[in-house]
């Protein structure tokens, strides 16, 4: 049985005891307070959002103004005041009709996607660009003028020719990695701010 180190100790027992569905909830709150990439009032688009961890911090952040929509491939259980739709990434997702649940277009959308990883991690790799890259298609067809954007990336051969391609999308834009992020993981984050077409 693979042992876990102290970090992935702490932020799950700290996920468990706060109620939150997953440790990686503590990697969107770090990344938030230094990066504002959701703000009260904001609508928000979770892609790959099963178990719900993000969609429980977002639904914090925006208040009882604000929306959420959360978009997975696995069942999730609900989730008081937000959105869930069980779909694959890899089919075509009705972008318009995104639009008109929200009523307008997504202040900000996120994305901590993962494929089940099979421990091959050049595999994993070309497997989650895959991924990401469908959902940068569906940032584009949804995200509002100024809007924000987070996503993660698994180090790798094509890892920076997705971020050179998402980088001129936004005014601002960042690559980091939470410390609450496993230090053995090869994960980074893409933070994207003030999104530059309508």
């Amino acid at each position: 049985m693979k042992q876990l180190d102290s970090k992935t100790d702490h932020y799950r027992n700290l996920a468990h005891k706060l109620g939150y569905r997953s440790r990686s909830a503590f990697k969107l709150i770090e990344l938030n307070k230094k990066y504002k990439i959701i703000k009260r009032n904001f609508f928000v688009l979770d892609l790959g959002c099963a178990p719900g961890g993000w969609m429980q911090v977002s639904k914090k952040l925006v208040g009882i103004k604000g929306k959420i929509v959360g978009i997975d491939v696995s069942n999730m259980n609900e989730i008081t005041g937000t959105y869930f739709i069980k779909t694959d990434i890899h089919l075509k997702i009705n972008t318009e009709i995104l639009i008109n649940h929200f009523g307008r277009k997504i202040d900000s959308v996120i994305c901590d996607i993962a494929p089940k990883v099979i421990g091959i991690r050049a595999l994993d790799h070309v497997r989650q660009i895959d991924l990401i890259n469908k959902c940068v298609k569906i940032m584009d067809s949804v995200l509002t003028k100024n809007g924000n954007a987070l996503f993660k990336v698994f180090d790798g051969e094509h890892a920076q020719k997705f971020k050179h391609d998402l980088k001129p999308k936004f005014l601002r834009f960042k690559v980091t990695k939470p410390k609450s992020s496993r230090k053995s993981s090869s994960e980074t984050y893409c933070i994207g701010l003030g999104y530059l077409y309508d």
